[in-house]
C-alpha cells in the first residue's frame, strides 16, 4: 500500500455506509489503505475531533476524508497537524455549538464537495471556507447526504488521490 486514508462518518451515518465502501474501493484500487473508525459513540462533534486527532497521530494518515460531521472532525483534527489531503463531503463547518469556527489546514490538497440543496448544512459555508482557504470546490445538484451521486463522488476522489504527490511516479 502507499498511502493510508482515513474516513470519518457523519453523526447518524455507520462507518460503513454506501459513500465509505465505494471510497474504500477506488483507495484500495490506487494502493491506499482505507480505515473507517467507528464514532457512533460520540455524539459530540468535538469529542469525535479529539479521538480523532489521537488516531492520527498513531497513524501518520495521508488522507483525511469525512462527511458532514466527519468533514469538520477531519479538518479540526488535521488543521494542527501535516496531513497531505483533505476530502469533505458536505462538511459541518460553522455551524452552531461546534467549537471550532477558524480553521489553518496545512494540506497541500483540499478537495470540498457539499449540494445545493443541502437542507443540514448551508452550502454557503463550504463556499465560504473554500473562498478563504482557495481550496477545490465541488457543488453538484444534491441534498444534504449527496444521494444519487456517489459515483460522481467516488471519480472525484480517484483524481484527487492521483493527484497527491505522494502517489504520482
Amino acid at each position: 500500500m502507499s498511502g493510508l486514508v482515513i474516513w470519518s462518518h457523519g453523526a447518524e451515518a455507520p462507518p460503513w455506509g454506501t459513500k465509505s465502501i465505494r471510497l474504500a474501493a477506488v483507495a484500495n484500487e490506487l494502493g491506499f489503505e482505507f480505515q473507517a473508525p467507528d464514532f457512533t459513540d460520540l455524539p459530540s462533534p468535538d469529542d469525535r475531533t479529539e479521538r480523532l486527532a489521537a488516531l492520527i497521530d498513531d497513524r501518520q494518515p495521508d488522507v483525511l476524508a469525512g462527511s458532514s460531521m466527519g468533514g469538520y472532525a477531519s479538518l479540526a483534527a488535521g488543521s494542527n497537524k501535516v496531513i497531505p489531503g483533505l476530502f469533505l463531503l458536505a462538511p459541518a463547518l460553522y455551524m452552531p455549538g461546534y467549537a471550532i469556527t477558524e480553521f489553518s489546514p496545512k494540506a497541500s490538497a483540499i478537495t470540498v464537495i457539499h449540494g445545493w440543496r443541502d437542507e443540514v448544512v448551508p452550502v454557503e459555508n463550504s463556499i465560504h471556507f473554500a473562498s478563504k482557504h482557495l481550496t477545490n470546490l465541488h457543488i453538484i445538484d444534491a441534498d444534504h447526504r449527496l444521494a444519487g451521486r456517489t459515483n460522481d463522488i467516488a471519480e472525484l476522489f480517484r483524481l484527487f488521490l492521483a493527484s497527491l504527490p505522494s502517489h504520482q511516479s
